[in-house]
């Protein structure tokens, strides 16, 4: 990673002053740092940098700006500001752990297809950091981020099983995969439907880890490497962006990664339904019926309303063994972007316990999401004529909502079961994280499940 965290602090590392707006008068500088800032008309505005000269014309230390409530993620911003060098933080930040992680996610880049990786930075991890929490939960965020950010001739079906094999070795987790024509004869019908028309065959992958009688934990995500909307095609424009359409699926491998790396006391389960939803002569088409491995009929109103269905298959599949915590993740309406922005998640569970859990953590961790209702009333509007329930709604009104209860209908025995709408991408830079794939709710998700099974 282009920030490395280092325990000790480098010798001749530059000290970097984290200053509140207008906090100056209170920051403990030397005097002719303070004349030097008030020249410079810097006042600890948010994310802006002031460097600082030494003797000889050399580089004493920057002033970095924390604003006024603006959070400890935008710390990350000075990964990039910066020289090339070693640092460490002068004074303590308010939170050790996030202040080292923004910055070490600040100096992410994707390199895959030549970028250059930028600047090299060291930075001493602050005092009451746990630097290799910090590592961890940043591998699992450059994960999320690489696989999002990797176009589709190069992540395909194929490629993300090799991705969660690799996850799964490095680990030392089971894994198991059923492709192709097996999908049906293992009652995975839904997940053989959606893939069946491209060159690479659907899958569903089973990754478990952790000791058998150790408290049940699954993540199911949604693996849509690319999606053209299927017969019902999207235009052009709207498909610029859907290789990240399998953002859960990188997202919930992301978080197992944090999980199994910090040895978390689980039993974990890991399920990806892996397609992509193209078009040829064997496409499922609108107004076809599917069965579904629950045994629930789904007329198919809109096919590009594709990846509920393939999340469908797995969660009852989970669903089966009734984990303590059931989670999906998936970029699945775009109502979501509309309700919300790209920024805030929204994720809905019936279990008030979770959910409270899942706020604190947002919020300590500063991990947007937002809890949206499963309005029992709208659950009608999911009603079929022919078959159990369609895919998609007739009025096109609460698209996010109607997608969490048609989903709902799947998960019947588990109690503590959270969905999670994200997007999985940042529409520009932001202090930690540039434009680009981006891992959401997951840094909340570890802290509730590591706080649960400590």
């Amino acid at each position: 990673m282009p920030v490395e965290l280092v325990e000790q602090q480098p010798t001749n590392a530059l000290p970097l002053h984290l200053v509140a707006r207008d906090g100056l008068a209170s920051a403990g500088l030397a005097p002719d740092v303070l004349a030097w800032a008030d020249a410079n008309g810097f006042s600890g505005e948010a994310g802006r940098t002031l460097l600082l000269p030494g003797q000889g014309g050399a580089l004493a230390g920057a002033l970095f700006g924390i604003g006024e409530g603006e959070g400890t993620l935008g710390i990350g911003a000075a990964a990039r500001a910066l020289p090339e060098g070693d640092w460490y933080f002068a004074s303590v930040p308010s939170s050790p752990d996030l202040a080292a992680l923004a910055v070490v996610l600040g100096g992410y880049v994707f390199t895959r297809y030549g970028r250059k990786p930028g600047k090299a930075l060291r930075i001493a991890s602050p005092a009451g950091a746990d630097a290799a929490f910090v590592r961890r939960v940043a591998d699992g965020v450059f994960l999320a981020r690489d696989l999002v950010n990797t176009p589709t001739n190069d992540m395909g079906p194929d490629d993300l099983e090799k991705a969660a094999r690799t996850v799964a070795s490095a680990h030392g987790a089971e894994i198991s995969v059923v492709t192709g024509d097996d999908l049906l004869t293992r009652n995975f019908p839904m997940i053989h439907a959606v893939g069946r028309a491209s060159a690479q065959a659907p899958r569903l992958i089973d990754i478990n880890w952790g000791p058998k009688d150790g408290p049940k934990v699954t993540l199911v995500g949604k693996g849509v490497c690319f999606d053209t909307g299927g017969l019902d095609i999207k235009p052009s424009s709207s498909m610029l962006l859907m290789k990240k359409d399998m953002g859960g699926a990188a997202n919930v491998l992301g978080l197992a990664s944090m999980i199994m790396a910090a040895g978390t006391k689980v039993r974990l389960r890991v399920l990806i339904p892996a397609v992509e939803n193209s078009i040829a002569g064997n496409a499922f088409r609108p107004g076809d019926v599917l069965a579904s491995r629950k045994g629930i009929t789904v007329e198919i109103g809109n096919t590009d309303a594709e990846g509920r269905l393939i999340l469908a298959d797995a969660l009852a599949l989970a669903d089966e063994e009734e984990p303590q915590i059931l989670v999906d993740m998936a970029t699945l309406t775009g109502a979501a972007r509309v309700a919300l922005g790209p920024d805030l998640p929204p994720f809905y569970t019936g279990d008030e316990a979770l959910a409270a859990e899942l706020a604190d953590a947002s919020i300590s961790v500063e991990d947007p999401m937002w809890r949206m209702p499963l309005w029992r009333p709208y659950d009608a509007k999911l009603s079929s004529k022919i078959a159990d329930i369609n895919n998609v709604t007739s009025d096109g009104f609460a698209g996010s909502i109607t997608a969490a209860l048609f989903l709902k209908r799947f998960v019947e025995k588990t109690a503590a079961w959270a969905h999670f709408d994200i997007f999985a991408w940042n529409p520009a830079d932001r202090p930690h994280g540039l434009a680009g794939g981006e891992a959401q709710c997951i840094r909340a998700l570890e802290r509730v499940i590591s706080r649960r099974y400590a």
